[in-house]
């Protein structure tokens, strides 16, 4: 079952060292920011480097919680980490002495209220869905980096939470597998109808995977923008080459591009979201 997320006038302000003096400085990530996601939605998160992305994500994971605001799911404030909701980090953090079907058992075992056969039967449903069954008794060693990352996913989809967290899981990945799963992404997200929220720096994929891109500014972060993505997905070739993907493009750029004259974000962060 999905859940809807919501960030209510969130304010994340974290205390750092100075590089020269050592004093203790406030450092404000993210300020007066406000965005929900309805339940069963795809959401994409665009922005410069230092925005305060993945501090979003770890405020909705329950990782961190807000220095102002509230973060909430289906109507009750996250306060701490739960099995409602799973993460995916860029970097797959697969146990490398235990099988694919083994790294997604033991997550169920750790969720708890299954038995060992139930835990078997679960793991190789989700490694079904990510299209890996002839691949369970596989270690990670042995497999491609798409291969540890559709892993990942079936892990953290095992225990049927309602959001999924998503923290640019592609991002170390060659163009062509990269494509390959968001492709393969959009098709487990209709199949399950879980809550997603998707981290990226890459425009093109927070276009083709999105229902909606909130595009955040530079620090201190705040979504300024939330674009509602309409594409004909029954589009006769690669839906990339629809003008209208092109339009939706070029419009999150400008965004980002008034973000940087406004905030004076450097060169090489909006580069890097270009």
């Amino acid at each position: 079952m999905s859940s809807k997320i919501e960030l209510v006038n969130v304010g994340q302000v974290f205390q750092v060292r100075g590089d020269e003096d050592r004093q203790l400085r406030e450092f404000v990530a993210l300020d007066g920011l406000q965005l929900t996601v309805e339940a069963g939605e795809f959401v994409t998160l665009v922005g410069p480097s230092g925005c305060g992305k993945s501090t979003v994500l770890d405020l909705i994971s329950g990782l961190t919680k807000p220095t102002s605001g509230i973060v909430r799911a289906d109507g009750r404030e996250i306060t701490k980490p739960g099995l409602d909701r799973g993460v995916v980090f860029q970097q797959y953090a697969l146990l490398p002495w235990r099988t694919a079907q083994g790294n997604i058992e033991f997550a169920l075992e750790a969720a708890g209220g299954l038995s060992r056969s139930e835990r078997k039967d679960r793991a190789r449903e989700f490694l079904e869905l990510v299209g890996l069954t002839e691949f369970a008794s596989r270690y990670p060693h042995e497999l491609s980096g798409g291969m540890k990352q559709r892993v990942a996913i079936a892990r953290s989809l095992s225990y049927k939470p309602g959001v999924l967290l998503m923290d640019e899981p592609f991002g170390a990945l060659d163009a062509q597998t990269r494509e390959h799963l968001q492709d393969e992404l959009l098709q487990i997200w209709r199949s399950t109808g879980t809550t997603i929220v998707f981290i990226t720096h890459d425009i093109e994929e927070a276009v083709f995977l999105g229902q909606r891109v909130a595009v955040m500014s530079g620090r201190p972060g705040r979504v300024d923008h939330v674009v509602n993505i309409e594409l004909d997905r029954n589009f006769d070739g690669d839906v990339r080459s629809d003008p209208q993907f092109a339009r939706y493009r070029h419009e999150i750029w400008s965004f980002l591009r008034e973000n940087h004259t406004r905030s004076g974000s450097s060169r090489a962060q909006l580069a890097e979201a270009h």
